[in-house]
């Protein structure tokens, strides 16, 4: 401790910032988008991690890079670094790239949050939640099994339940129809800034102004 003061204390005002925000890992967060990888999967109600991550990285112009397990981007705001995670994985095995992506960024599980689809909500439903079950969600039990937790944030993304018995895996690997295209925009701009207000006014905050909305 006491060189790495002594380091920054001999350094100019702009590197003593830069090395801060670079050692406070309070200031980082992974925001991981649950899904699969292949085209035929892109416009699926089961990869809307991946739609929002997109949009988010269009809308604020970053660029995702193939990396170990997964496609990351990063983004900084306000003094925040948030690194942005597709996972290359397939849904069943998404815990495996966000252990390994939190461990090397050294990012606390406080500051992840996880994006995936509820058909236990309407279309288009918001629901943040600081720890609670997989609810049957692949992706979902891979994370709780590899992080050994179920406390940890996560961001459920209505896609309802409209389908007959036995037509559930058909309906979550099916594509948004025409109503639900019309209204994706807009959600997925509510959904954008969900993730900033995430790294910048912290989860309870986030829950109370935009859950249900």
């Amino acid at each position: 401790m006491f060189q790495f003061l002594k380091k920054l204390w001999s350094s100019s005002p702009e590197k003593i910032a830069r090395n801060i925000e670079e050692t406070d890992p309070m200031k980082k967060f992974l925001i991981v988008g649950l899904g699969n990888i292949g085209s035929e999967y892109e416009n699926t109600r089961h990869n809307i991690g991946f739609k929002i991550l997109d949009f988010f990285a269009k809308k604020e112009a970053v660029k995702f890079q193939t990396d170990k397990l997964g496609d990351v981007a990063t983004y900084k705001f306000k003094g925040r670094t948030f690194m942005l995670l597709k996972p290359s994985t397939y849904m069943n095995l998404s815990g495996k790239a966000i252990r390994y992506w939190m461990t090397k960024e050294k990012i606390p599980i406080d500051n992840i949050l996880i994006i995936t689809d509820d058909l236990n909500l309407e279309f288009g439903t918001i629901r943040v939640k600081m720890k609670g079950s997989d609810g049957g969600h692949n992706g979902l039990k891979s994370t709780q099994e590899q992080l050994m937790t179920t406390k940890y944030p996560r961001f459920r993304f209505g896609i309802s339940s409209e389908f007959g018995k036995g037509r559930q895996v058909n309906y979550v690997l099916g594509e948004w129809n025409t109503e639900e295209n019309d209204k994706l925009s807009e959600r997925l701009e509510k959904s954008a800034e969900l993730i900033k207000s995430f790294g910048t006014a912290g989860i309870s905050n986030t829950m109370n102004n935009f859950n249900g909305k």
